[in-house]
């Protein structure tokens, strides 16, 4: 289960007390799980004319997580992966939520494997890209995070409970598709190379579609 992307830009403000409350801005969706796959699967465009991409780096909770402070998070998450937050984006504006846009099958690339968190020292102090077709599309590191990783546990499981198993997407850098001039959406035949630093890469051709 992925949870969250802001296409907001900015810094996030000041934490105050222990735990988030409403007042801090976050934005949040699921995709479901059915959508995840392989590092090197194939991605199946289904009925979208505006397939995107998005590398992000993936936090997969470890230990169970209720109303934790930021100070506490990190010992919540049992480590790393890559995660590209495929998007069909015509789908992804049909209702107020994100989700069906975010959840067509095969749309949730994780790999290559989990790296356990002891391994990474600062998580936000990573490189992360995108490539398409050899193209660099997006390039940047998880230091420009809108809310760090900490900032994020803290506010979702004042909400709700992380469980073990959980993956929580952390948000993409600019270079999405959408956002370019003219937009530039994947099409069959692409290879979407997603790469974090210490961790690895996952690489997905886009197929024909199955309908």
């Amino acid at each position: 289960m992925t949870r969250g992307w802001s296409p907001i830009r900015r810094r996030s403000p000041s934490q105050v007390g222990t735990t988030c409350t409403p007042k801090h801005k976050q934005f949040w969706f699921n995709k479901q799980t059915t959508c995840l796959s392989g590092p090197y699967d194939d991605i199946d465009p289904g009925v979208t004319e505006q397939l995107d991409y998005e590398v992000e780096l993936g936090v997969v909770i470890g230990r169970t997580a209720k109303r934790v402070s930021e100070a506490d998070a990190r010992n919540h998450v049992f480590g790393y992966t890559v995660v590209n937050d495929v998007t069909a984006r015509d789908w992804q504006f049909h209702s107020p939520s994100f989700t069906i846009g975010k959840s067509f099958d095969t749309h949730g690339p994780i790999g290559p494997w989990i790296v356990t968190a002891d391994e990474i020292a600062e998580p936000h102090k990573l490189f992360l890209r995108c490539l398409v077709n050899g193209e660099l599309r997006q390039n940047s590191d998880t230091s420009q995070l809108i809310y760090n990783i900490w900032q994020q546990i803290a506010y979702l499981s004042t909400a709700f409970t992380l469980e073990p198993g959980d993956l929580i997407a952390t948000g993409t850098p600019e270079g999405v598709g959408i956002a370019r001039t003219p937009p530039v959406f994947l099409k069959p035949g692409d290879v979407v190379r997603c790469e974090v630093e210490q961790i690895g890469f996952i690489e997905n051709i886009v197929a024909e579609p199955t309908i």
